[in-house]
């Protein structure tokens, strides 16, 4: 039985989180042992509506690319999106462009294909000049650009302002962009850093969208005066296109001070000011400061009230109580945070009102970002959840995005309720792999194309060069075999390269990926540019390597190099092959791998009773799985074989067991472990087992099933 260990949690941790979210004791314990105690943390596991999620407005520099783009719009500006050849570059790229284009702007797209190099070029940057003879005069980058120093450089000399958009690690170097937007920038100012180029793009269209909205760019103020007791506390809220600002606290005596004695004027003037009941505000306010005082308020009690009926009649101390967003916050509700609560949600369902395709379109471009984030391997935490659950959600709803509906029906997954494993096993390897072998343009063309029957060809296509795909990564890892296990002993045990000019380009990334999983250490993977002048490299990292930092020790070496923490790509003359080596080999005896866990962490321990069909209402919760959030480990001892046989399509090398939980029998499959029925168990034996919950549809039934991990005979 392979090593593993169920933490303990305390009871009252437990009981804790059960009473405050009004959880089973059983989805409570694994919060508990996933160290998940917090509302911030359970409720991206609780909820998935999009008011959870972070407003647009909270990166820094959002208004400033707003304004910029708007006025490329209303300009008749000439405008390049350049993207990456990745999923997450395709489906930025796909968003951004979906929605210029619905707006008439003037606008192209571009990608790197066949030997392109990753980001922004010259080259680019001199073909939009003269495809719009001269009249080009933005560019917006999508999942690139972070890094492009002379790229950005060179387009400013030519006139042009450039956006960056990206979501990278930012180098020491920053591009003298017009604006930069990425979330990893120190002062980006948005609270969650690991999200999707998609997510990023997604973001700013939902900007340009709010831009419409009555409330854009206005300085509001929401103002509220609380009676306790014999004094009142004054508080007021500044906020920007729905982002806090500034808080105004203070606790007066009656008629205590003079109103120009205090901060009030100043902090109010030039607001609008709105209030929740104008007449009690206006007589508070009187309390406080004589009668002589008056200020301009807007009532918003009606407004929201015809919006959001549940509001209707009440105070704001009853209304913050009532606040889903409260439930989760770790100190009790002041009633100006309802009333902001109150306020976005308000504002958010005017503009769904005042314009309803946007919430449409908004939908299907969801569907994109779940996807990138699973595909750019995000973490499955915070609003990146929420993300995949929408995807998710609308794809099994029957709304599918065109281009993702041609390739699902394709790859025999329409009608099946899909899973981020599906989207992450099937879907996202298909779409990825037109970008590896060099005709990303196939990608984005089948995400943007209004013609169902080229959608279907593009589709097939793509399909087709998957299949290629997998034999080049066969043919890779075949040429590259010996090579890797002489260069985990040349780097120490905590390194591995490859070089050979017949790895596929567009393999390297996962070549190096596999070779990682084999030594568990972190892996490059690199061949030659088609005229053999450049060698271009993928890094694959674990063990809390960071590889964009190793990569950045090398310092003015490359010709270009970025990523993330856990992967990252590279190019340099290939006369340096000797230098790069001797370099990495200097890098990687400091290296300090992490020491990786070598058991298992178990979730909760099932008796056989409790291991029912309702087990996939705790999967429910816990969806979707992926980077920082493991599919969940069961462990039951004792249960009973009912029925076993080795089953295959053409050895019987698997295993189907039917277990006997006593009112269910429930069936698990153990995969490629055939060899082992009647020797190291049999049926009506009693085995301790190691196990995930899955769905299994058949003919359209949805039954619960295990997938063992691991079993063995009980011992007494």
């Amino acid at each position: 039985m392979k090593k593993y260990n169920k933490k303990n949690v305390p009871r009252d941790a437990v009981l804790s989180i059960h009473k405050r979210f009004g959880l089973a004791p059983l989805e409570s314990s694994i919060f508990a042992r996933r160290n998940l105690m917090c509302g911030e943390d359970i409720k991206y596991y609780m909820e998935s509506d999009l008011r959870f999620t972070h407003l647009p407005f909270e990166f820094a520099n959002m208004e400033d690319a707003v304004s910029r783009i708007t006025d490329a719009i209303e300009e008749g500006e000439k405008v390049l999106i350049f993207g990456d050849k990745d999923v997450d570059g395709v489906t930025s790229t796909a968003i951004l462009y979906g929605y210029l284009k619905s707006q008439g702007l003037d606008v192209q797209w571009r990608i790197p294909t066949g030997d392109d190099s990753y980001g922004l070029t010259i080259e680019a940057i001199d073909d939009f000049i003269k495809s719009t003879e001269g009249y080009g005069s933005l560019i917006i980058t999508v999942d690139c650009g972070i890094s492009c120093v002379q790229e950005t450089a060179y387009a400013k000399q030519q006139g042009i302002d450039v956006i960056i958009t990206d979501h990278h690690n930012p180098p020491e170097e920053l591009p003298d962009a017009t604006i930069i937007i990425d979330p990893k920038m120190p002062d980006s100012g948005y609270p969650f850093k690991d999200i999707s180029g998609a997510a990023v793009a997604y973001k700013i269209v939902s900007a340009l969208r709010f831009s419409k909205s009555s409330f854009f760019n206005q300085d509001l103020t929401l103002l509220n005066v609380q009676e306790e007791e014999d004094r009142f506390k004054i508080e007021c809220l500044r906020t920007r296109n729905l982002v806090q600002k500034k808080l105004y606290s203070e606790t007066f005596l009656p008629l205590e001070k003079s109103i120009y004695e205090t901060r009030l004027p100043d902090f109010l003037r030039g607001q609008q000011i709105f209030v929740w009941n104008e007449k009690q505000v206006k007589s508070r306010l009187a309390s406080v400061f004589g009668n002589g005082v008056d200020f301009q308020l807007f009532d918003l009690q009606d407004e929201i009230s015809k919006l959001i009926p549940g509001a209707q009649g009440k105070t704001l101390a009853q209304i913050k109580n009532l606040s889903k967003i409260a439930r989760y916050k770790e100190t009790e509700e002041s009633e100006i945070s309802g009333f902001y609560n109150l306020f976005v949600t308000f504002a958010e369902k005017i503009q769904a009102k005042r314009f309803p395709k946007h919430e449409e379109d908004s939908a299907q471009d969801l569907q994109l970002v779940g996807i990138a984030a699973l595909a750019d391997i995000m973490p499955m935490q915070n609003e990146n959840r929420i993300f995949v659950k929408n995807a998710l959600s609308s794809i099994n709803g029957g709304k599918t995005r065109r281009g993702i509906a041609e390739l699902i029906s394709r790859m025999d997954m329409a009608g099946k309720k899909l899973t981020s494993t599906d989207l992450s096993w099937k879907l996202i390897p298909a779409l990825n792999a037109s970008g590896r072998m060099g005709l990303a343009n196939f990608s984005v063309e089948l995400l943007l194309s209004d013609d169902p029957l080229q959608r279907d060809k593009i589709a097939k296509k793509i399909i087709e060069l998957n299949e290629q795909r997998k034999i080049y990564v066969s043919d890779g890892e075949m040429i590259t075999a010996r090579q890797a296990e002489e260069s985990f002993a040349r780097f120490n045990g905590k390194l591995c390269i490859v070089l050979d000019e017949r790895i596929n380009r567009g393999v390297t990334g996962i070549l190096a990926a596999k070779i990682m999983q084999k030594y568990n250490v972190p892996a490059i993977a690199l061949t030659l540019s088609e005229d053999k002048s450049t060698a271009i490299g993928s890094m694959r990292s674990c063990r809390d390597c960071v590889a964009t930092t190793f990569l950045d020790s090398f310092g003015d070496f490359f010709l270009n190099h970025g990523g993330h923490d856990a992967a990252a790509g590279f190019s340099f003359e290939r006369g340096k092959t000797d230098s790069f080596f001797k370099k990495a080999e200097e890098l990687s005896a400091a290296f300090n791998l992490r020491e990786e866990e070598q058991e298992l962490s178990v979730d909760a321990e099932l008796p056989a009773e409790y291991i029912t069909p309702e087990l996939l209402n705790t999967v429910n919760l816990f969806e979707p799985f992926g980077e920082g959030n493991n599919d969940l480990i069961f462990l039951a001892k004792a249960l009973k074989i009912q029925d076993m046989v080795a089953v295959g399509k053409t050895e019987r090398q698997h295993l189907k067991i039917i277990f006997d939980c006593g009112k269910y029998k429930f069936t698990g499959m153990f995969w490629g472990e055939g060899e082992r029925m009647n020797r190291d168990f049999s049926t009506g034996d009693k085995v301790d087992v190691l196990f995930n919950i899955t769905r299994n549809t058949y003919n359209g039934n949805i039954t619960p099933q295990m997938i063992l991990i691991d079993m063995e005979k009980t011992v007494y």
